[in-house]
């Protein structure tokens, strides 16, 4: 029989745990009322889900209802939009942001699980507890729970591959293996920097395996090679399906996101990359070209060396513009001359303080991307309001990003895989020209982990306080 304290025990954790997927629901909810969006990006990915859908093709259509095969992008998010639109119907966007708020919410139930199981001894209910809340509440993580775009059915991947990875740890079998396979598979057919997870946490599924009874550890061996082919095949088949149609040997997606015969801007891309350090000239000069005036009053003063740099920039510009706005092979070669002069005379800015730099500004700038405020937050007496709310959200950023690293210096189980994991992302970041806060969003199903580990080991301590009072 269960001791009266174990049982209410029980209950408050169960009472939390209602709670905490009550508030992310409503938080999400609230979020999908609020700033729900579906342009850009979304209608890319919806355009080849109707088509599948609709005529079997995995095709874009033209505005003049002309269609054309693509591989700009991953084939797993077009197929679960396809999957929402034959339930819920064609363009009912409003329906896939329903389910990605049921699928984050479980989400969540698995990372209080995980943070259960790295835990240490005797800290297992209030680490889970902590990951929890953390997750449930995290409003970067929610807008894009409740926006349809891929960051929040790769969150869940994630979340569902520490899960399972955790685990098959303590008890290798079919059931773990072919989840963590499912979540290593699923997270790289939705984005092409979805391998990494597989990277980083495949490793830790053999370790110990030497002090394995041998029978056990052929038959881990035995999953270990299915999972492998299980968690090949479906990019087989893409990088099949993209030879056959395009004749070329493509297993992700072209890093220039452009399908064969578009054209490309190695020129103007490696500019950009001399000077671009945040969001900000992400949004206002990168975004625009080509098809959209390019304004050099919207560049900072790094983009410049000298002022007869300035004159040579303005110049390009007023070609480009001249050209209605097309950026034409003769154009992106003096982009390119004017990168390789600037590089040439500052190459430490170039290969090192700027990628330096943007990481940083991934990690660190307030998450406000999905919001109705404007980009210059820090000019404070444009709007005070949006100012402050800016801070508080980099304030938050901060927080869990200093829970994850104390979380990180209590040790717990798998944390070098979970450290590894956003090294890995970091060093993949410092090749992005064009930074994005939401590049680093994938690494707060670690933090919100390690975080409940740190709210467990400051809960102790709290209570040894108490108790010697």
């Amino acid at each position: 029989m269960n001791a009266p304290g174990s049982r209410t025990a029980g209950l408050a954790e169960k009472l939390s745990t209602g709670a905490a997927l009550a508030a992310g629901g409503v938080l999400r909810a609230w979020m999908l009322g609020k700033f729900f969006q579906a342009n850009g990006d979304t209608l890319v990915y919806g355009g080849i889900a109707k088509n599948l859908l609709l005529h079997g093709r995995y095709a874009l259509t033209l505005g003049s209802g002309q269609t054309f095969p693509t591989l700009i992008r991953l084939p797993g998010y077009p197929f679960f939009l396809a999957a929402c639109f034959k339930v819920f119907g064609v363009d009912n966007y409003g329906a896939v942001s329903w389910v990605q708020i049921v699928v984050a919410l479980a989400g969540c139930l698995l990372l209080a699980d995980f943070a259960r199981r790295i835990a240490p001894k005797g800290r297992e209910t209030s680490a889970a507890q902590g990951a929890l809340w953390l997750a449930a509440l995290c409003p970067f993580t929610a807008i894009y729970d409740a926006t349809p775009l891929t960051e929040g059915l790769t969150l869940f991947s994630l979340s569902l591959a520490l899960w399972s990875a955790a685990r098959f740890r303590v008890k290798p079998g079919w059931g773990m293996a072919l989840w963590f396979t499912f979540a290593i598979a699923f997270a790289a057919l939705l984005r092409p920097d979805g391998p990494l997870v597989a990277i980083a946490l495949a490793p830790t599924l053999f370790v110990g395996l030497r002090r394995v009874a041998e029978g056990a550890r052929k038959r881990v061996l035995r999953i270990a090679i299915v999972s492998l082919v299980l968690a090949v095949v479906p990019f087989a088949a893409w990088t099949w399906r993209n030879w056959k149609v395009f004749h070329i040997f493509e297993p992700l997606v072209p890093a220039s996101a452009t399908d064969p015969g578009d054209p490309t801007y190695p020129g103007w891309e490696r500019w950009v990359k001399t000077w671009c350090l945040d969001f900000v000239s992400t949004y206002q000069v990168y975004w625009n070209v080509p098809g959209d005036e390019l304004d050099i009053q919207a560049l900072p003063e790094r983009a410049f060396d000298s002022t007869q740099q300035r004159e040579s920039t303005a110049k390009i510009f007023a070609e480009y513009d001249d050209h209605g706005f097309n950026l034409t092979p003769e154009i992106d070669a003096k982009f390119a001359r004017l990168a390789q002069e600037r590089i040439a005379a500052r190459p430490l800015r170039y290969y090192v303080l700027l990628p330096l730099g943007r990481v940083m500004d991934m990690w660190l700038r307030p998450r406000v991307e999905n919001l109705p405020i404007d980009l210059d937050w820090w000019v404070y007496g444009h709007h005070y309001a949006e100012t402050r709310f800016s801070w508080f959200y980099a304030a938050l950023n901060a927080l869990y990003i200093l829970l994850g690293i104390a979380g990180l210096c209590l040790k717990p189980k798998m944390w070098p895989w979970l450290l590894l994991y956003m090294l890995l992302r970091s060093a993949m970041l410092l090749t992005i020209g064009a930074p994005e806060a939401r590049y680093t969003l994938e690494c707060f199903p670690m933090l919100c982990a390690l975080g409940g580990v740190a709210i467990a080991r400051i809960w102790a301590r709290r209570s040894q306080v108490g108790a010697s009072v």
